[in-house]
């Protein structure tokens, strides 16, 4: 048969023709099954993902408890502490009110960001005043002891109150016992040439745990001095567990008032 022969240019054609059909059916197959895999891949994935997120989120938020102590009462406006607690440690302080107004926005500004650390380290009202904050940071002492008060008595509200409710264990019922005790003594006016001293104190188990002046001299110089030794005075009432203290240089006549009163309070607390 001759190379040009209709016939044979025919049939060559028609077995192309076959070749590319077989080579594209060949072909078909081969990618069909990658993307399913890779699309089912994918999809695994984000199934697994979808079912950890859920899970790390809502488990750390179920232990938090947010407790409001009472509002105090100060010469400048009122404070009041609120508490987050997670498994009976408290792991945020705030106050949500605070004097204003004035210099009060100042001393307010500087005074509780430090407040609310301390609560956090001490895990308890037995804090600092802040210099040159004696009012504010007296009346956060309250509420915060208040809002401590409020967790502790709250169902499965700290370890120290579920203690508590297994009368067996000796030294739990110790110390919610020793809690329940405490008590607040004001003591006397002192009026001295400046102003009024008044002290009050805590007292749990027979020994001063917080002592802070509630009266005090105010107003031009007196504002300085008082800033000034007070706090040192707080500090030196609880150390000596008297009124046996020392009196802060330039400040003497509050000084003096201020043990006057400290002396009249233990005298009615029994000490």
């Amino acid at each position: 048969m001759r190379k040009s022969h209709p016939l044979r240019r025919a049939v060559l054609a028609g077995a192309a023709t076959v070749s590319g059909i077989v080579l594209l059916l060949s072909l078909k197959p081969a990618s069909d099954p990658a993307s399913a895999q890779a699309a089912g891949g994918v999809a695994a994935q984000q199934t697994a993902a979808a079912q950890e997120a859920p899970q790390g989120g809502s488990g750390q938020q179920t232990g938090a408890q947010t407790v409001t102590g009472d509002v105090a009462r100060t010469q400048y406006g009122d404070v009041q502490v609120r508490l987050t607690l997670s498994g009976g440690k408290i792991t945020k302080a705030e106050a949500v009110q605070a004097p204003k107004g004035g210099l009060s926005d100042q001393k307010t500004a500087m005074s509780v960001p430090k407040l609310n650390q301390e609560a956090v380290a001490a895990q308890s009202a037995q804090i600092d005043a802040v210099s040159g904050a004696t009012y504010t940071s007296g009346g956060y002492k309250q509420s915060l002891q208040s809002a401590i008060d409020k967790a502790k008595a709250a169902p499965g509200g700290g370890s120290s109150g579920s203690a508590a409710g297994n009368g067996s264990a000796g030294g739990s019922g110790s110390s919610s016992g020793s809690s329940a005790q405490a008590r607040t003594v004001l003591g006397d006016v002192a009026q001295t040439q400046y102003g009024d001293v008044q002290v009050r104190l805590t007292v749990s188990g027979g020994k001063i745990t917080k002592a802070e002046a509630v009266q005090a001299p105010k107003g031009g110089l007196s504002d300085q001095k008082t800033a000034m030794s007070v706090p040192k005075l707080n500090q030196e009432a609880v150390s000596a567990q008297s009124a046996n203290i020392d009196a802060v240089s330039g400040a003497t006549y509050t000084s003096t008032g201020y043990k006057q009163s400290l002396q009249s309070a233990l005298d009615k607390a029994g000490g």
